[in-house]
């Protein structure tokens, strides 16, 4: 009897997304079984969304779009067959997506005081539970915050936002279908709180008093702007506004304040939401200060190697007593610490002091004394020698002008004779020009050397300059000289001086120096600019521009070198002149790879070859194939100037061995070779193969043109030399003419054709933009014809 029907696949539980679309399958052994579907017993009709599907052994229920009711278990029989499997529809809690992405990305603001109310509706199946966090801890409701849920929302609702609402907050939705979790947060914006006290006193003296504060411990939520500062004196009831200061300063000082009065002073913070409340600080009292202040530094009034004499003057601020006298204090210039000359005040306002080191520098300070005691010193008097003072210096000698132009005068001198005085420090230059008697300083601090360039000055105008040498006693006596400025020189647009020595085209040897001059004429002096392919130069390439020339100079030439360089002048008036020209930079090539050779033809061999890496970065890069007969015979050229990876050799001998080596060329010369390592060779005939009719010999022999390596297309720059090549087969050996946008160029003397065994050559000396177009080169013999068309483009240099 046949075999029983088996199911070989069962149906299996699916689980699916409320929505989604739904498949249950299984697979059974016949082909004519024709089953029942069941669902939770009842069989199943084919209804609006429920399709049945058989496809050979496979039979199939699927649902487009699943809602509750199509949950349950399904069961499949056929024959003798049964097999089940149930359907559980998924339905998580969800919420709009547009609505997820605003409530996680954009938090939710509002202004102390105000209603907040977010609401999310969802979808899903219920019950839903709905959980709101804050800070990870559960919401409950109280007076202010309450949630809600319905069977379609959840809502958060504060009555009254506070600043302690802000925060992270979490809303958990889940039933027994999964989870959704949303973070979102909660920004609420007030005014600041009152400044962070207490207020101190930095400084309360008869005159002004200093208060300081520390900023709000939270600033609303907004940045701060600025600090308002009261006053109220004590007694009275009215505060009056001081003054602002900035967010960044929490310092204020007062000078509208009257001697042995109180005061109380208050700070509020300002944002852009309003003010704080004011930060109050105690009962502040202006009194003056008891100690005398700072008397100006003391004057030196002699100094010789044992002493030194200096006076000084009361300080303007007495304080609450007269001034007893005054304490005096030394220190060696370069010292930090200060040590007392007297130990007792001294009334007088004068002091000679005798306990000090022949040759050292000295520095004083005074403080004034009074019953309350030492008041502030002062600032420190100008350094002095204990020497005896020196003899001022002579004059300089030959002070002459060196050189001038329209702006400046260049002055050169020597040094005073030693007997006019030693110790030379420096030297000044003083200018007076002819319609004034006021002499001008040229330099600040003492000049050291012998020259100095007065500049700034008037084209035309006559100017009187003299010379001084300083020492430690001061200025020598003035060498004097008159000077008159030249007039202006005519100004001379920017223009670049190009000739037959400033090449347009460079071709350059890596490794080698590219240094590149260009001629220019200008006055005022130009602004150069160098680029290179329009950017600035590379940090390897200096730039030097003097006398009417600008140089470009790379030491060591790379690859990335080549390019177009443009050199370009402007003067201030807005002229501007430029000139480009190309690099190239190149090596002698690298060799060429392996070599394969091939008999694709009878009686031909096609030589083949890796490229040379130097293909990568050398545009006029092309291969000589050369051959020879023997293991140590001579090597002959058999193909030259070929743009190609490939050459046909076809004039081959039956049973001679054949050598071929490969070298690659370019403008600065030729690569090591690639050579074959087993020669080539065609096996003799046999000799039944020879008495053969003539007839048929040659029918064999004979073949029509045709192009074993087609002509390639070239890109080439002006001025350059392009070399256009092909290989044809054929016998008898074709009649090669060429074509330039169908004009037949055998007679045109501007082009170079060459046919070297099949190997044709077109060669453009020179090229110009008239040499663009496209070019064909048509071999004909008895048997046909056959061409090779390719385009030249021409590129300008610039």
């Amino acid at each position: 009897s046949a075999p029983r029907c088996h199911v070989n696949k069962q149906l299996l539980d699916v689980r699916v997304l409320k929505g989604e679309p739904a498949e249950l399958s299984c697979t059974v052994s016949k082909d004519e079984v024709t089953g029942t579907w069941f669902k939770d017993g009842l069989k199943l009709k084919s209804m609006d969304g429920v399709f049945f599907e058989k496809e050979g052994l496979v039979h199939k229920l699927i649902i487009d779009k699943v809602e509750d009711i199509h949950a349950g278990k399904y069961r499949f029989e056929g024959g003798d067959i049964k097999t089940e499997a149930s359907i559980f529809v998924e339905d998580p809690p969800q919420v709009d997506k547009v609505l997820l992405k605003n409530l996680t990305n954009v938090p939710t603001v509002a202004k102390a005081g105000q209603k907040v109310k977010i609401k999310i509706p969802f979808k899903g199946r219920l019950p839903v539970r709905a959980t709101w966090l804050k800070d990870r801890v559960e919401l409950v409701d109280d007076k202010r915050i309450r949630v809600d849920k319905t069977e379609t929302f959840t809502m958060l609702s504060i009555s009254s936002s506070e600043r302690k609402d802000c925060g992270d907050y979490k809303v958990r939705l889940k039933n027994d279908s999964g989870a959704l979790e949303i973070n979102l947060k909660l920004v609420v914006i007030d005014k600041p709180q009152p400044p962070a006290g207490p207020i101190k006193i930095v400084e309360s003296s008869a005159n002004d008093i200093t208060i300081q504060w520390k900023p709000p411990k939270d600033d609303g939520g907004k940045p701060l702007q600025s600090y308002i500062v009261e006053r109220q004196q004590v007694g009275k009831n009215d505060w009056v506004t001081l003054g602002e200061t900035p967010r960044s300063c929490t310092t204020f000082t007062t000078n509208k304040v009257e001697q042995d009065t109180s005061y109380y002073f208050r700070v509020r913070a300002v944002n852009a939401e309003g003010t704080s409340d004011a930060l109050e600080s105690d009962e502040v009292k202006a009194v003056s200060k008891a100690s005398p202040g700072a008397p100006d530094p003391p004057e030196i009034v002699s100094a010789s190697r044992d002493t030194i004499t200096i006076s000084w003057k009361a300080p303007r601020k007495t304080g609450t007593s007269r001034i007893v006298g005054y304490m005096v204090q030394k220190r060696k210039k370069g010292t930090m610490t200060w040590l007392p000359v007297n130990n007792v005040p001294i009334a007088d306002k004068k002091l000679k002091m005798t306990n000090l080191k022949k040759g050292l520098q000295y520095e004083f300070r005074v403080a004034a004394v009074n019953a309350a005691g030492i008041g502030d010193a002062s600032e420190p008097s100008q350094p002095v020698f204990a020497r005896d003072s020196t003899k001022s210096p002579g004059q300089v000698q030959d002070l002459k002008v060196s050189s001038s132009d329209s702006t400046s005068v260049t002055l050169t001198w020597k040094r005073p004779e030693a007997k006019d005085g030693s110790d030379v420090k420096g030297y000044e230059v003083e200018m007076r020009s002819s319609n004034t008697l006021n002499w001008t300083k040229c330099n600040t601090v003492p000049i050291e050397m012998t020259t100095y360039t007065v500049k700034g000055l008037q084209a035309k105008e006559m100017y009187f300059l003299r010379v001084r040498a300083l020492n430690d006693s001061g200025p020598g006596e003035a060498a004097e000289l008159e000077a008159c400025i030249e007039a202006a020189p005519p100004v001379v647009s920017p223009r670049l001086l190009i000739d037959d020595t400033v090449k347009r085209f460079l071709v350059i040897k890596a490794g080698n120096t590219i240094r590149v001059n260009i001629p220019f004429e200008a006055s005022p002096d130009p602004v150069v600019t160098w680029l290179k392919d329009g950017l600035p130069l590379p940090k390897r390439a200096t730039i030097n521009t003097k006398d009417g020339t600008t140089q470009l100079l790379i030491g060591a030439a790379e690859f990335t070198d080549s390019g177009t360089y443009t050199v370009e002048l402007q003067n201030g008036l807005g002229k501007r002149e430029t000139f480009s020209f190309q690099v190239q930079v190149t090596d002698i090539p690298q060799s060429p790879g392996p070599i394969q050779l091939e008999e694709n033809v009878p009686n031909t061999v096609t030589v083949t070859w890796e490229p040379s890496a130097s293909e990568k970065w050398e545009s006029n890069l092309y291969y000589t194939v050369l051959k020879r007969e023997s293991q140590k015979g001579l090597w002959h050229v058999v193909g030259d100037l070929i743009y190609t990876n490939k050459f046909t050799f076809t004039k081959l001998i039956p049973g001679r061995d054949y050598y071929f080596r490969v070298v690659a060329k370019n403008d600065l010369g030729a690569s090591g070779p690639s050579e074959t390592v087993q020669p080539w060779r065609i096996k003799k005939p046999k000799v039944e193969f020879q008495v053969k009719p003539q007839k048929y010999r040659g029918v064999n022999q004979n073949q029509p043109p045709r192009f074993l390596a087609p002509l390639k297309p070239h890109v080439v720059t002006t001025g350059s030399e392009c070399h256009m090549t092909c290989a044809v087969g054929g016998h008898p050996p074709p009649k090669i003419t060429w074509y330039k946008d169908s004009r037949d160029l055998s007679n045109d003397p501007t082009y170079f054709c060459t046919n070297s065994f099949g190997v044709c050559s077109l060669v453009v000396l020179g090229v110009t933009k008239h040499d663009e177009g496209e070019y064909m080169v048509e071999a004909t013999n008895e048997l046909g014809r056959a061409f090779s068309k390719a385009f030249l483009t021409i590129k300008g240099n610039n």
